[in-house]
């Protein structure tokens, strides 16, 4: 059996345990937008062997096994899969649940998967080819690779790359450095223990996806509706620029 390696992403949300689980819990973007987006243009997944690769705590696990798909839940961070585990646990669902760093995924055998998930995690990773690879790796033929990342063309380091300029539903996006940084240290929105944050182009996407062995099928830059957008000017504002990309990708 192998051990998990270990890299400045993996520490560093380890480190953050228990803030992670309140904030990914009550954050109104996760919560009223990236997330049920993603569980629609999933469907009808009964019976499908998924991969919630970056599971956090399991948020996402939980739903579709509640919609009775077999669900394998990976996760870097041993707090953030012992916190899932948990809840699956009180919620009688049935979900595995493995500590691996993303790029590494040991123990699990090639193609044993129909979907791998990736939510809001590709542009965390430290190894970003090498996590590709993996989830191509252990994808079945014509599997699909469903991901989420932050808009690389709209969002990044606020202070030397991709700043905001004014404020509520008038605020900008001032380009910097499309570029650069690629790097840095900050809190997640309304947190206090810093986390790694990568900023990866549309040319590094790509250009990872292709070079895995994977299909582009489709991509999302998704609005927000009437209804989601009258919860919050936060909300509002993704009816002007889209702050998160979707991709949908096949082996």
């Amino acid at each position: 059996m192998g051990e998990m390696k270990h890299d400045n992403s993996t520490r560093a949300w380890n480190e953050l345990g228990e803030e992670w689980f309140e904030l990914a819990q009550t954050g109104e973007s996760r919560i009223h937008f990236i997330m049920p987006y993603m569980l629609a243009k999933l469907g009808n997944v009964a019976g499908a062997k998924i991969l919630d690769l970056g599971c956090g705590e399991g948020g996402y696990s939980r739903a579709l096994a509640e919609k009775d798909a077999d669900v394998t839940a990976v996760d870097c961070s041993e707090p953030a899969i012992l916190y899932a585990a948990g809840q699956a646990e009180k919620q009688g669902l049935s979900i595995q649940h493995y500590i691996r760093n993303s790029n590494d995924l040991f123990g699990i055998e090639d193609g044993s998967f129909d979907i791998v998930l990736c939510s809001m995690m590709l542009m965390d990773c430290e190894d970003f080819e090498g996590t590709v690879r993996e989830a191509a790796r252990v994808l079945k033929p014509r599997g699909r690779l469903y991901a989420s990342v932050l808009h690389p063309c709209f969002d990044g380091n606020h202070d030397t790359g991709i700043g905001r300029q004014g404020n509520g539903i008038d605020r900008q996006v001032v380009v910097m450095n499309y570029f650069e940084p690629k790097t840095w240290e900050a809190p997640l929105w309304r947190g206090k223990t810093p986390v790694v944050w990568r900023h990866r182009t549309m040319e590094d996407y790509v250009k990872t996806f292709v070079g895995a062995g994977l299909t582009i099928v489709d991509l999302d830059e998704p609005r927000a509706t009437d209804k989601q957008a009258k919860m919050s000017v936060q909300l509002a504002w993704l009816q002007k620029i889209p702050l998160y990309l979707f991709w949908e990708l096949r082996k």
